[in-house]
């Protein structure tokens, strides 16, 4: 009865989706075919993939994950066991969420945004906003209604937004929660111990990388390979895009394959410079550490993205884009982000930490920000299949993440641009990416008050 009950749910949301065929689609007749018998994987991890560092393992034979292949149009909690290296940072089981649809193998992978942690205060929560998500682990009803986080994050996975279409909601969707606080790159058990009291120090698994080597298992085991396919996320999940992008494209081998970095800069920032030149380069020289990024993750990715430099974590972006040609990817962020950009600077600069007034502290990691926005504007701005894309504000989430909520008031007024254009010209535009970049916030600050973004930044 649940088979036939998916079946006819799923009868009933293909009309209202009034899509067209594009690449990847099935047919009519294999769409109805699929209801029934949902079509299984097709390109398996090979052993091959199973060996060397940060192989593709697989759940053991007889481990349940939850995943029933017929159940259309509903997040699907997948569970992975122990033994595919993939556990929260708190040592709890790893899950990730499945939407799928009978009607194409297109499929967007989007991972999840949510800060970043290096000690006790940030790995268990303590620090609020300023520290990583989910450090209890993830409860298998996340992507619910009552999760709006979640499961209403960003127009890319909510099949029928009410303002903003972008052809992924057609697609499977693949959720991918973050609990790790190492931007998904990280391969370090650490023990943070509390400064406040004596009580039993943190064990934290900052376990990023060998996460999504295990949702690329999975996703290779049991979906079929995607014609198209996005990687994505905001925040974090942006970074984390960007560094699992190559490894996970190369084994996953769709046909046409896209990137969408939201708000999560790997900045150029080269290793025994200064700081006065590079930014971020304190908070890379920390974090190196602090997730254990030279002892594995750094060389693997070097080993599968050729060209990038590891004195040089910026040269990410051009490696990429030499080794896959091909591909179309694109960068966003907003020229006034204060959340990024607070991480990235406020805990590693006196002046900022210390500053007399909130107005003097902003005003310092604005500063930061431009000379790092500004060099990677530049840096994309050469590369014909790496687009990027700089508003300026907008009044949610201290104008950071442009793509969550809706795409609308990420626009780019002096050339009449809106966020769906450069979403757009990565997905479906030919020749080089759209590169476009906003001089002035004046137009964005004096845009009418939206109650809904003072309603939801209430919430955050």
């Amino acid at each position: 009865m649940r088979v036939v009950r998916s079946s006819l749910c799923a009868l009933l949301l293909l009309p209202a989706l009034n899509v067209q065929a594009e690449q990847g689609d099935y047919n009519f007749w294999q769409t109805m075919s699929n209801l029934v018998s949902p079509p299984p994987a097709d390109s398996k991890v090979t052993p091959a993939q199973r060996l060397g560092p940060y192989p593709l393992l697989a759940n053991p034979a007889g481990f349940n994950s939850g995943f029933k292949p017929g159940n259309y149009y509903a997040w699907q909690t997948v569970q992975l066991a122990p033994q595919t290296g993939a556990v929260c940072g708190n040592g709890s089981p790893y899950k990730f969420f499945v939407n799928r649809v009978p009607n194409t193998r297109n499929t967007i992978v989007y991972l999840e945004g949510g800060g970043a942690c290096w000690d006790y205060a940030s790995c268990t929560g303590q620090s609020g906003i300023r520290g990583a998500r989910n450090p209890d682990g993830i409860p298998n009803d996340y992507m619910s209604l009552l999760n709006p986080g979640a499961s209403l994050v960003s127009p890319f996975v909510v099949r029928l937004h009410p303002w903003t279409r972008v052809k992924t909601q057609n697609w499977n969707m693949v959720y991918v929660p973050y609990c790790t606080g190492d931007i998904y790159s990280g391969d370090r058990v650490a023990v943070y111990q509390d400064p406040q009291s004596q009580q039993e120090p943190l064990i934290w698994h900052h376990n990023g990388m060998r996460n999504m080597r295990a949702v690329v298992s999975w996703l290779k085991d049991n979906l079929p390979r995607p014609t198209q396919m996005l990687t994505t996320g905001c925040s974090a999940g942006g970074a984390g895009a960007l560094t699992s992008y190559g490894p996970t494209r190369q084994d996953i081998a769709p046909t046409r394959s896209f990137l969408i970095n939201d708000s999560g800069p790997v900045f150029t920032a080269m290793v025994g410079g200064s700081s006065a030149t590079y930014p971020s380069l304190p908070l890379q020289t920390f974090i190196r550490n602090a997730w254990g990024l030279d002892e594995g993750p750094l060389p693997f990715l070097q080993s599968r993205v050729p060209g990038l430099n590891l004195n040089n974590l910026g040269t990410l972006y051009p490696a990429l884009s030499s080794n896959l040609p091909a591909d179309r990817m694109g960068h966003t962020h907003f020229w006034k982000d204060l959340n990024y950009s607070s991480y990235s600077y406020e805990r590693f600069y006196p002046e900022i930490a210390n500053a007399p007034d909130q107005a003097t502290k902003e005003a310092l990691i604005h500063a930061k920000w431009d000379v790092d926005t500004g060099r990677l504007r530049d840096e994309l701005a050469n590369l014909p299949n790496v687009g990027g894309y700089f508003p300026q504000y907008r009044a949610v989430n201290e104008s950071h993440c442009t793509s969550i909520i809706e795409f609308a008031n990420a626009d780019i007024q002096e050339q009449n641009l809106q966020l769906d254009d450069f979403v757009n010209n990565v997905l479906e535009g030919n020749g080089p990416v759209i590169d476009a970049s906003e001089l002035s916030d004046t137009a964005d600050r004096n845009k009418p008050f939206n109650l809904l973004y003072f309603a939801l930044d209430q919430l955050l």
